[in-house]
């Protein structure tokens, strides 16, 4: 259907063509049909009139989609509290054959909430004149309410078609270039969000609570939220994909939050990039429209990270001399270069096999999403096959070795979203280099199997020390996700993972007094030696020095195979029970009215819900430390232990504290615009908690499916 379609991209952005075309004006009865694959539909969207009120204040907030094949190929921007929106956006976008008509589709953005249904028309391009613009109105109906007005969309498009070009099979070693351009990032954009001045007092208090979201095509940030504040500073940063070589626009809307109830709309402003230079950063002080106040933001384009896709017989690490730059690039001898780039990875998605059915057909029509942080591309789709075969090379810029690959099956369905098939997460401290391995593929929360496996060979370089210097900084924030919901189950599962926590305080407590009370004479006179030893000769260097020998003590016992970490069937089992009630939400999701009844309520059960999590995670990952989970993440709180029991024994602490008394004061005023961070709270977020080592748990293949292991250097 679409060319795009070949080799998709995870956004999916609309296939943007820079060719023009000279041809006469004529129809399409009057002309043989071209080869398939070569029309090129320009369409822009200019407005809608009359649409329908999906809001309680009698407005909405529309934006439109086009599909073809069941396809997105493209998506506006959303316009608030307007029911006669004018976008005057433009796509561009590549077609196979005319017999699939353009199916528009308007839906009214709600945060947080599924989004409402506005209304969809079709436009059937056999009847477009080719070469010849024209401008179409169509109107929308929803097909259960077929008597509803719901207002019209107006478009202009050009139907032109493009000249046949042989499609040689040996030249699929290497995407061309315009798959490149169409499907691979071109450049980075980092973003710091500084501060906001002024901004307008949306709570009786005159007050708000303000956070900002950002859009750039289909990626989006949202920060955090600032409570009770018309200056906030949030010091937060990002990244977005560059697609478009002349740039484009990010639309960054204010808000302020509010429990309870929709949350108020602060203003608005735009950054166009094609006016940015590169490799420079840009401060913009930029008025918020609609509303009042400014955000003040520090923007720089840089190029793109390595990042391709191309087919298994070609990939860099096969090739000698990409292999020794790579080597090279990485070597401890480049510790100080680009401390961003830490490493290199490399994944051939080769197949999969004993795949779910998803169709009424008995078969599915498989692709795969490869995701390495924000990093996201896709395969081809193997239509009607259970064991299809990509023989795909996927190359990522490696910024954080903690991060973790994920690796997602899907069944494409032409009238609705893309059906779950399975996922592997393999974080990428974990992987053996040069081993084909065949991966039980989970469920959605990664702690059961479900059928199929898919089969991946893995390689990731790394530079050890940047490695080990960029876990002391933040970890990268994913683009906005499905915000959490309320679940009995996750609910309670958080309870019991900080009941349990605690516990662990209360027992050694109940220990300690167990002493006080001699109810073992031996182990209290033990314990009363050591404690007047102890305090008669302490020094600040023992605090240290008694962390780095609990952790050598328990490195030599998991070494010398007296490893007593135990697996943890309790939150295993919980999370299975999770899986379970999630299935039902899925299902009962499409019942509304209920949760928008209890809307606060549930906003406070989720944000007691976060908060458990968050303090059970804590103490897991510090248990997690201590039980060498992740050896590297061990080794490195070793390395800063012996230095700081070094640095405590030769050092006087006046000094110490002097010295980070002076860093703390001068940060601002060195670095207006660092990003604040806690580099023990930066540490412990790359240690997995429970939860998450239980979801990147490796399982075992069925004996039916033995995967098939090969080195290397064994190719022949």
């Amino acid at each position: 259907m679409l060319d795009s379609c070949k080799l998709k991209s995870a956004c999916n952005l609309p296939f943007f063509c820079n060719k023009k075309i000279n041809t006469a004006g004529t129809s399409n009865a009057d002309v043989p049909l071209p080869d398939p694959g070569m029309y090129q539909l320009d369409i822009t969207l200019r407005k809608g009139q009359s649409l329908a009120a999906r809001d309680r204040g009698g407005t909405s907030d529309p934006y439109v989609k086009f599909k073809i094949g069941g396809k997105e190929v493209f998506r506006s921007k959303t316009i608030h509290k307007n029911l006669n929106p004018v976008w005057e956006e433009k796509a561009c976008i590549l077609v196979d054959h005319l017999r699939e008509p353009l199916y528009i589709k308007v839906f009214d953005y709600d945060f947080g909430l599924q989004d409402d249904f506005m209304g969809s028309a079709f436009l059937d391009l056999t009847q477009l004149e080719l070469n010849r613009p024209t401008d179409v109105t169509l109107t929308l109906k929803d097909p259960h309410y077929p008597d509803h007005d719901l207002g019209i969309i107006l478009l202009s498009v050009v139907l032109t078609p493009k000249e046949g070009e042989p499609r040689d099979v040996t030249q699929s070693l290497r995407l061309s270039d315009l798959h490149r351009k169409s499907h691979l990032w071109r450049g980075i954009v980092s973003i710091t969000l500084i501060e906001g001045r002024d901004l307008k007092a949306m709570d009786s208090n005159g007050l708000s609570d303000p956070y900002v979201k950002f859009r750039l095509g289909h990626q989006k940030y949202k920060s955090k939220i600032m409570p009770k504040t018309l200056n906030p500073q949030w010091r937060e940063q990002f990244d977005f994909h560059l697609y478009e070589e002349r740039g484009g626009i990010i639309d960054i809307t204010a808000w302020d939050k509010d429990a309870g109830k929709r949350d108020d709309f602060i203003g608005r402003c735009q950054v166009d990039l094609s006016a940015l230079s590169r490799e420079q950063t840009h401060k913009l002080e930029l008025q918020l429209e609609e509303g009042e106040g400014h955000l003040v933001l520090l923007v720089t384009l840089t190029a793109s990270a390595t990042v391709s896709i191309s087919d298994l017989s070609v990939n860099s690490l096969e090739d000698q001399k990409e292999r020794e730059e790579i080597l090279r690039r990485y070597s401890p001898l480049r510790i100080f270069h680009n401390l961003k780039d830490v490493g290199f990875l490399q994944v051939k998605v080769i197949r999969a096999e004993g795949l779910m059915a998803a169709d009424v057909t008995g078969k599915s029509d498989p692709f795969c999403v490869v995701e390495l942080n924000n990093d996201r591309l896709l395969t081809h789709t193997v239509y009607k096959n259970l064991n299809p075969e990509w023989n795909k090379v996927f190359t990522f810029n490696v910024k954080d070795i903690h991060s973790v690959l994920e690796v997602t099956v899907y069944d494409e369905d032409r009238d609705r979203s893309a059906d779950f098939l399975g996922k592997v997460a393999i974080p990428l401290l974990s992987i053996q280099n040069g081993e084909q391995k065949a991966y039980v593929l989970k469920n959605k929360q990664l702690t059961g199997p479900t059928k199929g496996v898919i089969y991946l060979e893995i390689d990731v370089i790394f530079n050890a020390v940047k490695a080990s210097l960029r876990t002391l900084i933040p970890k990268e924030q994913k683009y906005i996700e499905e915000e959490n919901r309320l679940s009995k189950q996750l609910l309670l599962r958080n309870f019991i993972r900080m009941k349990r926590c605690v516990m662990v305080l209360v027992n050694a407590a109940y220990y300690v007094n167990s002493c006080f009370d001699w109810d073992s004479p031996p182990r209290s006179l033990a314990a009363f030696v050591l404690f007047l030893f102890v305090v008669w000769n302490f020094e600040l260097y023992m605090i240290p020095l008694v962390l780095l020998l609990l952790l050598t003590w328990n490195y030599f016992l998991i070494i010398s195979g007296k490893d007593n970490r135990q697996r943890d069937t309790v939150v295993e089992d919980m999370l299975e029970d999770e899986e379970e009630e999630e299935d039902k939400d899925d299902k009962d999701s499409e019942k509304k009215g209920f949760i928008n009844k209890i809307y606060a309520i549930q906003e406070v059960c989720v944000s007691v819900q976060n908060i458990l999590d968050e303090v059970a995670s804590f103490g897991e990952r510090i248990k997690n430390t201590f039980n060498w989970t992740v050896p590297f993440l061990s080794w490195l709180a070793i390395v800063a232990l012996c230095m700081f029991t070094v640095i405590l024994y030769f050092i006087p602490l006046r000094y110490i504290v002097l010295v980070w008394g002076i860093n703390k004061f001068t940060k601002k005023l060195r670095s207006p615009y660092a990003i604040d961070n806690n580099e023990l709270l930066d540490f412990l977020s790359r240690v997995p908690s429970d939860v998450q080592v239980v979801q990147y748990q490796e399982l075992k293949p069925d004996p039916s499916h033995s995967p098939y292991k090969k080195k290397k250097n064994n190719l022949g």
